[in-house]
Order: structure tokens, then sequence, then C-alpha cells
């Protein structure tokens, strides 16, 4: 039985329509090619293979999909919208000559993942994926627990409301106060656990944006976040929105290429939990919403801040976890 979205608590962006979520899904199993022919056969579009790895369907009614095996060196990052996520590779500096990318692409197909980058949709219409999950899995696409080595996630990138400093600070604020408990619930898995992805927030980051009094401030919010956050390997990556509220106040990590500015929150936290037939992108998206309706709920959120601060275990999870009552 699918699930139905749940409504943010601010449903609509400033153009008084429904706010957009874009997703991005990674999985093994199946090729570059057979997922484009897959989604084609299937929903219909036009395919221009942009690289041997790399593939734009361009449908009339959704837009644009990009359909990749994510990976940096196989592809000529030619596309404006390019997500591949090359954050961490040990290789970041070597250029490879364009004629090793497919071949290198070809050896690579399987030990790491093809993505789907569907174009962003209103939350609303967010059930409309479910097909596309079922199909994928239908036909051999495998998710983050079919192998120990499958590391592979589900991004939201959720459009903010009006993207005001008092609601980024109350969103960042409720993600850190939630954050254990989205593990908990999401149960993610221990090889995304290891690797530095979805890593969590450091303490003194969290200490600091929960401080009694914090002021919904963007320049000093940037500048905090960019002091103890300069990786895009965060649970919730707010680069992309704070290059896009205040390129000026980035500094040297507004020259990492990987940092597309977009009015979004980058949610990075979810497995891509495609063995289980009742999962979706509206799953990770209604929990999602649980840290927007504290974040819009005034009282409850400064309620649960002060609690934070009196709180006297050292440990930041331990205190999470007590706050929230998470086993």
């Amino acid at each position: 039985m699918s699930l139905s979205p749940k409504s943010p608590p601010v449903a609509h962006n400033a153009q008084d329509e429904d706010r957009k979520v874009g997703v991005e899904l990674e999985f093994a199993g199946l090729s570059v090619d057979q997922t484009v022919d897959l989604l084609q056969d299937s929903f219909g579009g036009k395919a221009e293979k942009v690289d041997t790895h790399r593939t734009i369907l361009q449908h009339e009614e959704w837009g644009e999909t990009i359909v990749e095996l994510d990976v940096q060196y196989i592809h000529k990052n030619n596309i404006e919208n390019d997500s591949t996520d090359r954050s961490g590779s040990l290789l970041q500096d070597f250029e490879i000559p364009d004629d090793w990318r497919g071949p290198l692409g070809d050896a690579l197909t399987g030990l790491v993942p093809v993505e789907i980058v569907f174009p962003p949709i209103p939350w609303s219409r967010l059930g409309d994926l479910d097909e596309t999950f079922a199909l994928l899995r239908a036909r051999g696409a495998l998710g983050t627990r079919e192998s120990a080595f499958y590391a592979f996630g589900l991004h939201l990138n959720v459009e903010v409301a009006t993207g005001s400093a008092e609601e980024v600070l109350h969103v960042l604020q409720a993600y850190l106060l939630r954050s254990e408990s989205l593990r908990s619930a999401v149960s993610v898995d221990i090889t995304r656990r290891i690797l530095p992805h979805t890593a969590s927030f450091p303490e003194s980051y969290a200490k600091t944006i929960l401080a009694a009094g914090y002021p919904a401030e963007l320049e000093r919010m940037v500048e905090d976040y960019v002091s103890m956050n300069p990786t895009r390997n965060r649970e919730l990556d707010m680069l992309p929105l704070f290059a896009h509220l205040a390129p000026e106040l980035m500094g040297e990590i507004m020259d990492d290429v990987l940092i597309k500015p977009r009015p979004t929150y980058h949610y990075r936290l979810p497995n891509a939990d495609l063995g289980d037939p009742d999962w979706s992108a509206v799953t990770e998206w209604n929990r999602w919403v649980t840290v927007e309706e504290l974040a819009m709920d005034a009282r409850r959120l400064e309620a649960a801040v002060a609690e934070f601060s009196v709180v006297s275990d050292d440990s930041l999870p331990v205190r999470l976890r007590r706050l929230f009552g998470v086993e």
C-alpha cells in the first residue's frame, strides 16, 4: 500500500505553488543504458546521450531526467545541473584523458552506482515516482541493503519556503534536534555510517546553533556553518542553499565546482531501500516533514532548544535521543 506525501506546514513557495522536491536515487544491478531504455519504454521521452555513461531523458511533462554512472572521472562535466558526487575522492585533482573515460566507466559499472536525478516536482506529486521505483525493483535494480558494499543513498533537494534567515535557522535547529530520531527511523546502513557521505554535524556546531539566543542572521549562520562544516559530506548539506543565498560569504569553499547554488535543503541521510517494496521517496519525504513541523512550531522548538541546553550528558547522540525518546 503506497503512502501519501504529508503536507509540510508551509506547503507553498513565494509563487503560491506547491514547493518542489528534487529526488536523486542511487542503485546497482542495471547499467545506464538499461535504465534509460526502461524509463523510455515505460514512460516515453527523448534520450540524448551526453557521453558513454550519462544520458538526459527529456519528457514533455516531467522535464529533464539525468541517468548517469555516479563517478566524476568518466564524465566531461558538460551539463549545467550535473550532480555527480565526487566528494572525498582520492583523484580529485587528476585529469582523465577523454579517450579513457568510456572504458573506465565500463570497468566501474557494477562497482559504483547508477544515479537517476529526477527533475524537481511538487511535493504533492512525489507518489508519482512510486511506479518508477517499482519498475526498477522488478527489473533487478539493487538498493543499499543488497550488498555490504552498496553505500547507496536517496537524496531530497527540498525547496525552501521563503529562504528567510529565520526559516533557515529554525530548520537547521529542528534538524539537529531531530537528527538521531531520523537516523533511527531510516536505520542508516552500516557502510553508509562508516563512509563520510552522511556524516553527522560536529558536536561543537550543534552546541553553537542550539545555543540560547543564537541570532537569525544569515551572515553569522553562513560563517559558522562554513568554518565548522567545510564539506559537502553532511547528513543535511546546507552549502547549496548558502551558495544561493550568500555566495559572497562562502569564501574559498565556493570554488568547489560541485557546489551548485540552489534554493534547497540538500537532505542526504536516507538509504536507497529498493529491496523494500513498501519503501519510496514518499517514505523519506514524510520523515523530512517532521523536521519542518518542529521548525515551524515556535513554542515547541523553543522548548526543545532550551531543554537541549540543560541536558548534562556530554554525548550529543545520547542527549538528542533522550530529548525525543529514541531507543
